[in-house]
């Protein structure tokens, strides 16, 4: 029996449940009969089930106490080529605090009660009783891991273990910042006959509902994308004068709840003005 398999037995015994970890301390990857979720079951690694697969799939979601699973073929096979032991801190009713480096650790001692500390290579695991959302860099050098994440296993550590307090909840539980609150318009509209000649008012409506949506929907280049909304609304509209302050005004409402400031906005407007000669 090799050691990672004794030791995950000797976990699953006390109520923790293991997965192996391979080279990098990441885990198994799922088997071809599990790959993309064909199975059904846990996608995305975000719910424990259904999955009839034998094999240590699904990361987090394959930790189990079950010891006939933990010693079965495909598990054991698994454990041969594993590198490390984890385990899920949620399924053992625990939350993690993985401090990654000495400031984090000067900030725990300083901030969060004392409680069971385990070393690590870089820093400490301070583990608490009780479960919560899981989250990484809460603070700078400082993961949560709890439900639906794992931890390396590194032995039971010292000191008496502590219920989890509101202070680590806080970590993740933080209030969304405030909406960004727009302002008044620092642009002019460009001027033409005042009436879409070429387009209905219809469409008018849908392309800038398209743009807003656009620009919405940004996940990263929030500054390019806007510029390049702003200039397909000027390029179709901005010569015959049918937008109008109302109509900018949504567009940089959008812009600015996804964290443009006005100046950026009013850069933005003024750059695709430029570009097109309106």
């Amino acid at each position: 029996m090799s050691e990672h398999l004794r030791t995950a037995l000797d976990l699953a015994a006390s109520g923790i449940p293991p997965l192996p970890l391979r080279v990098g301390k990441v885990p198994f990857g799922n088997c071809r009969r599990c790959a993309d979720n064909a199975c059904g079951g846990r996608p995305n690694m975000k719910t424990p089930g259904p999955c009839a697969c034998p094999g240590p799939c699904h990361a987090w979601a394959a930790a189990t106490t079950d010891a006939q699973v933990i010693d079965s073929g495909p598990w054991r096979r698994a454990w041969l080529r594993a590198s490390a032991v984890a385990y899920h801190p949620g399924g053992a009713g625990l939350t993690v605090v993985d401090l990654d480096n000495a400031d984090a650790m000067a900030w725990a001692r300083e901030h969060l009660p004392a409680t069971q500390t385990v070393p690590t290579t870089r820093g400490e695991h301070w583990l608490y009783l009780g479960t919560m959302s899981s989250a990484n860099g809460v603070r700078p050098g400082v993961d949560i891991k709890s439900t639906m994440s794992y931890a390396r296993w590194l032995g039971f550590g010292t000191g008496p273990m502590t219920e989890l307090p509101d202070a680590v909840r806080a970590l993740v539980n933080k209030p969304a910042p405030a909406r960004p609150v727009s302002q008044p318009l620092a642009v002019s509209v460009p001027g033409g006959g005042g009436q879409c000649r070429h387009r209905t008012p219809a469409f008018l409506e849908r392309g800038i509902a398209m743009a807003e949506q656009r620009i919405t929907a940004a996940t990263s280049g929030v500054h390019a994308t806007v510029y390049r909304t702003f200039l397909a609304v000027l390029s179709t509209h901005g010569r015959c004068g049918c937008l109008t302050d109302a109509h900018v005004a949504r567009l940089f409402t959008a812009a600015q709840a996804k964290g443009e400031s006005p100046r950026h906005c009013t850069d933005a407007w003024t750059n695709a003005r430029t570009t097109l000669g309106v």
